[in-house]
């Protein structure tokens, strides 16, 4: 049959791009089903992030069945901080077939070099800021929240569509028993924080929006010069902070001072996808329900990030942050934490971390084709 590459239009479009992976992941043990309505509120051009991101999605039919998807986006915001010539790719699912993989890939392409893109780098939807990455290794159990899923067979069809690995991005493991960083490690943290005058404190939940506006400027500082790193608007913050304060746990999300001076912030958040594994994609007519009654069996955490202004690195700040957050996870009754995620070249963290027992448990791949 003849396969069919158009742009999203309709709100028939947009309803079968949104419920494609359902095709493909039915009966996965390991897919966790994305809420709908948080997918389709970014894909929305009211979305604040629209304010700097162009973007296309495309469906591929045969026969007047979906059977796969892509995203393509010009983002203004990377291009000024990078000046690279990179476009992005993203939402992507295929069926088992290389011709409608090419497919997608050559549509997104042609999209991006109109726009004057001399790259294309993915999957990103539609920064390293949202959900990024393909998975290359550790399909043995489901993905930690706000982490990518895909069949073991994606990366076969990307690389074959002449993608080539730029970075990849790691996640850590360790669980209670394996939690065993040393003694050392607890002294020298003590040591910095009395020379270097650091206290750490969690999040004041009575002043949040003071506490996300520090959160948004530290954020942005602490970034600036990380590989594919995007800075936030401050809609574009207040956007993602609105969900962020319904969910968040005050002892897991830290701010770090240093002599009363702003130095950084750590968050760590339950693994909600314990819950939304559940919910099959929506929150109605019972899933709010559902949510209630299994936020406290949620087992594990997710450290999602921690960000260090420059001047204040190098000052053990990070290690204080981990052991902070790992004895509060514990204290709280979870048992396990993924950290994710790193960037494989960043030695320092991915030391850290190897330091208290964690073992690398996932691999993201983000790649690039020349266009």
């Amino acid at each position: 049959m003849p396969l069919d590459v158009a742009p999203v239009r309709t709100s028939r479009d947009l309803r079968e791009f949104l419920r494609l992976p359902w095709a493909f992941y039915r009966g996965d043990p390991n897919w966790v089903p994305p809420l709908l309505g948080e997918v389709k509120k970014l894909l929305a051009k009211s979305h604040p992030i629209h304010e700097h991101v162009e973007a296309e999605l495309f469906l591929a039919r045969r026969d007047g069945r979906a059977v796969g998807r892509i995203s393509a986006c010009v983002n203004r915001a990377h291009l000024e901080a990078h000046a690279d010539g990179a476009g992005f790719w993203g939402f992507f699912e295929c069926e088992d077939d290389a011709g409608t993989a090419a497919a997608l890939f050559d549509a997104a392409a042609a999209w991006l070099r109109a726009r004057g893109m001399t790259s294309m780098r993915g999957p990103c939807s539609f920064s390293t800021n949202e959900e990024c990455g393909l998975l290359v290794e550790g399909y043995h159990e489901p993905p930690t929240f706000m982490m990518a899923y895909n069949p073991r067979r994606y990366p076969a069809l990307v690389e074959g569509c002449g993608h080539a690995k730029a970075k990849d991005l790691w996640a850590w493991y360790v669980d209670k028993p394996s939690f065993s960083p040393p003694e050392k490690m607890f002294r020298v943290a003590n040591r910095m924080r009395e020379r270097e005058g650091i206290t750490i404190r969690k999040v004041d939940m009575g002043r949040m929006t003071q506490e996300l506006a520090l959160l948004r400027e530290v954020y942005n500082k602490a970034w600036a010069k990380n590989w594919g790193a995007v800075p936030m608007s401050p809609a574009e913050f207040d956007a993602v902070a609105s969900d962020f304060r319904k969910i968040v746990v005050p002892e897991l999300l830290l701010f770090a001072e240093v002599k009363g001076q702003p130095a950084g912030f750590s968050l760590a958040l339950p693994d909600y996808n314990f819950i939304l594994k559940k919910l099959n994609g929506s929150l109605f007519p019972f899933g709010w329900l559902t949510w209630l009654l299994n936020a406290k069996k949620i087992p594990r955490i997710r450290y999602i990030t921690m960000g260090i202004v420059p001047e204040f690195q190098k000052r053990g700040i990070d290690s204080i942050f981990y052991l902070e957050t790992m004895q509060a996870g514990l204290k709280l009754g979870y048992s396990e934490c993924e950290m994710s995620w790193i960037l494989e070249d960043n030695a320092v963290m991915n030391n850290t971390i190897e330091a208290f027992g964690a073992r690398r448990s996932k691999v993201y791949r983000i790649y690039e084709r020349k266009l």
